[in-house]
């Protein structure tokens, strides 16, 4: 699998584009491992950064209902 921010040549990935964000959680909104996604590790530590943020913003449930 390769790395869908590094194929798609995404530099930033925003916290605020929530449907993005939403790929990479499950069912319980809870962050998928790379292994699962085929993201790298570089972009992993940034996607989780910006779940983070979209989580404190009130953007991303911290679990689902």
């Amino acid at each position: 699998m390769q790395c869908h921010f590094s194929t798609n040549n995404i530099k930033y990935i925003d916290y605020k584009n929530t449907e993005v964000l939403k790929k990479f959680l499950n069912p319980h909104a809870r962050l998928l491992a790379g292994k699962r996604t085929g993201v790298c590790a570089k972009h992993q530590r940034k996607l989780a950064v910006a779940v983070k943020r979209a989580r404190f913003m009130g953007l991303l449930p911290y679990v689902s209902q």
